[in-house]
């Protein structure tokens, strides 16, 4: 019956596209196939382990450092009306469901009780005033919740899901004619994270292990129904994110049917003329975010299907969506001009890239060097499905665009990229073109040596930047500086005391955020959780 109500629902969406849409005949079959590979999700029952103090620390991570006061039964056994005010610790970052327990302990309740509830991923959120609120993301986003309950003795479930580690208890309103306690705080946590992750080498330095089991412990969280991108935000499936999780997946938990399930969503839910939104949602019914299109996200579908045909040898799959690659791609080309370099001028509309959350990050060179990468991913999926004949143009353009952009953007002497009108030098210039394999092992190697090494040089700041310096480096041959940097960088944030690693880290600012207010970060990521691939793929480089 569910079923069946979610693809009559889903029936309104395709009922509003127009005559023009692409894949008005698949996407009802994509949504099924969608709904069949969704995931049981693993609910645990979790309790919190003790009771903290929060603690001001300009050594610590954004100020602020919880201590350790009590056991729960200190909270338990005891009047709330004279605590007022309580920090519990479950110990470890969960998504889940919050429930407890209000029993009067004086006198007969003739009132409601007033409770405030605030949940945080790092202790700074538990101690920076959220209001006025200065973000630029909704106030929403902010896990608190006040609650007016008359309910006693009864189990009580707050409604929202929350991702956390901490959480606050505040006494707002209470009636002086009885008292009451809180007792039987419980999470129930849930994920689709099920399977067994491999046990590292005995070799593995320890940094290493602890790095590897903060991302497992980041991707577990982010393995709802869908990838999500951040389970306390924005809590939907994003193209970019996706990539990365389901490389993740792929050496770690397995759950392979999730990938699945997450490129049909994307496909069902694509523009009439064959683009991929940015993101999508699965509830009230599975919807895209309209109008939100950014094109180096939505060429990573093409690759994130190449890996999962690669790891499960599902060609059905495959097949079945092999439109939609055709599709990123043909319209990607659409902005290559007469010289065979990407130029966002070419079309009259609109472009949104990505790549980092670095705004000075000028993106030609990079958004080149990732079409590149696209098509040589693609023409592998199209050898694989027996599709060469459908797209042996692609190969041509490739190799075309390598030449264009090693005449028009290389500069030999200092041999390295440089992109835009004002020639600028960037770490991510030089990654995405080695990513592409326009450069040598040996030139990449140089190119990137300079980047990193010039004070003018722009670096990444997100760590899905990162992750795709750590592959170039790979790429180049460039191995313990790959080593290096996964452990500066990701064991950087796990030295500040991360759970689970976070959106936005720059070691150089605790408090950088792009939403203007850094409590709405999320510090439990799914594009960070990338070192486990890592770890896991290159033994011989991290496991030793």
């Amino acid at each position: 019956m569910k079923k069946t109500l979610l693809i009559l629902l889903t029936g309104l969406f395709i009922v509003t596209t127009s005559a023009r849409d692409v894949y008005q005949t698949q996407r009802h079959s994509w949504l099924e196939k969608a709904e069949a590979a969704k995931p049981v999700l693993l609910k645990t029952i979790c309790n919190p382990i003790c009771l903290l103090k929060s603690v001001h620390d300009s050594n610590a991570f954004q100020g602020w450092k919880m201590e350790r006061i009590a056991d729960m039964d200190s909270l338990y056994k005891v009047s709330f009306k004279t605590k007022k005010e309580a920090i519990a610790d479950f110990g470890r970052h969960l998504t889940g469901n919050i429930s407890f327990r209000l029993k009067a302990i004086d006198n007969t309740p003739d009132a409601p009780v007033r409770l405030k509830f605030t949940f945080a991923e790092v202790p700074a959120e538990l101690n920076t005033p959220f209001d006025p609120y200065p973000g630029v993301l909704s106030r929403a986003w902010l896990q608190d919740e006040i609650m007016t309950i008359s309910q006693f003795d009864d189990e009580i479930t707050i409604p929202r899901r929350f991702a956390f580690r901490y959480m606050k208890i505040e006494l707002l309103g209470a009636s002086p004619y009885f008292d009451f306690s809180i007792s039987g705080i419980t999470c129930t946590a849930t994920t689709s994270a099920i399977g067994i992750t491999q046990k590292l080498a005995d070799t593995t330095p320890p940094v290493i292990k602890e790095i590897n089991r903060v991302s497992l412990e980041t991707l577990k969280e982010c393995m709802q129904s869908v990838y999500e991108d951040g389970p306390k935000r924005d809590r939907r499936l994003w193209i970019g994110d996706f990539y990365l999780q389901s490389q993740v997946n792929t050496y770690s938990f397995k759950n392979h049917n999730l990938t699945k399930r997450c490129l049909y969503l994307l496909a069902a839910l694509a523009a009439d003329d064959g683009q991929l939104h940015a993101d999508v949602f699965e509830t009230p019914i599975p919807h895209p975010q309209l109008g939100v299109h950014c094109l180096d996200y939505s060429l990573l579908f093409n690759s994130t299907l190449l890996e999962y045909l690669k790891t499960t040898n599902d060609k059905e799959t495959a097949l079945d969506l092999w439109p939609v690659v055709q599709n990123q791609v043909k319209y990607a080309l659409g902005f290559l001009n007469g010289n065979n370099i990407f130029d966002p001028s070419v079309k009259k509309e609109s472009l949104w890239l990505f790549f980092d959350w670095n705004d000075k990050l000028d993106k030609t060179v990079a958004m080149q060097g990732l079409l590149i990468f696209t098509l040589n991913n693609s023409c592998q999926l199209a050898r694989l499905l027996n599709k060469e004949q459908e797209v042996k143009e692609w190969a041509t353009i490739s190799l075309q665009m390598i030449k264009a952009a090693k005449k028009e953007m290389f500069v030999p002497k200092q041999g390295v990229f440089l992109s835009g009108n004002q020639h600028q030098l960037s770490q991510l210039s030089q990654v995405w073109m080695i990513l592409s394999g326009a450069l040598t092992p040996s030139e990449g190697q140089k190119a990137l040596k300079v980047a990193i090494e010039s004070p003018i040089s722009i670096y990444p700041v997100a760590p899905y930047a990162y992750h795709y310096l750590i592959e170039a480096m790979i790429k180049c041959n460039m191995k313990n500086e790959a080593k290096k940097l996964l452990i500066d960088y990701w064991g950087g944030m796990v030295n500040k005391g991360a759970d689970t690693f976070w959106e936005v880290y720059d070691a150089k600012n605790d408090y950088l955020s792009p939403y203007s207010f850094y409590p709405v970060n999320s510090y439990c990521h799914a594009w960070s959780c990338t070192p486990a691939y890592f770890i896991q793929k290159y033994p011989d480089i991290f496991q030793k």
